[in-house]
């Protein structure tokens, strides 16, 4: 018992106090990129909510509407299901991407479906792609799609990363961080990535 008390403090501080949960979510994402690209794949995470947009979906729509307007893409793909993919779209829209460049896949309920969903629109789309994701969902994420035969340029934006600056945030952070790993590792033992 003195032992698992003794564990718990030190996981604890370790998770707390030191830049552990900052290097765990940059090993996880890779270096910083902006790729310039024709075709903008943005992955939805959380279900909207009494008809609100997801947090974590939301950012990365805010993200994406940056991209956009950087002027080098020419379609958004949004991904997700249960009404994730539509929401982002009304968001985007309202922030000046034209719904006319927006294409919509409303079936996925996972990075695997996200990949495989998708595969069959963005062939058919010229020009590089490049995947819109959060920081610590890029390693899963852009092998899920290479994995489904679509050659995607990472870009994130960094959320467990300024999530980490708040260390009442570190503890749940870290808990995602290590339910993410848990889902790399399943993909890799199904082979999906």
């Amino acid at each position: 018992m003195r032992g698992l008390c003794l564990a718990i403090g030190i996981a604890w501080m370790l998770v707390t106090f030191t830049p552990l949960t900052r290097w765990y979510a940059q090993a996880l994402s890779g270096p910083w990129q902006q790729p310039q690209g024709d075709v903008l794949i943005v992955l939805g995470a959380d279900e909207p909510s009494y008809g609100y947009i997801g947090l974590a979906s939301y950012w990365r729509s805010v993200y994406a509407v940056r991209a956009w307007r950087e002027g080098t893409f020419h379609t958004v793909v949004i991904s997700g299901g249960r009404g994730i993919a539509n929401s982002m779209k009304e968001f985007m829209v309202f922030n000046g991407v034209p719904g006319a460049n927006i294409l919509t896949e409303t079936r996925s309920e996972s990075t695997r479906e996200n990949a495989i969903y998708t595969a069959p629109v963005l062939k058919s789309l010229p020009g590089r792609k490049v995947l819109l994701t959060s920081d610590f969902h890029v390693y899963r994420s852009v092998r899920a799609f290479r994995k489904a035969g679509i050659d995607v340029a990472p870009e994130f934006f960094p959320y467990a990363a300024k999530r980490v600056s708040n260390w009442l945030d570190r503890w749940p952070l870290f808990l995602e961080l290590n339910l993410e790993t848990l889902k790399i590792v399943v993909y890799r033992a199904r082979g999906w990535i």
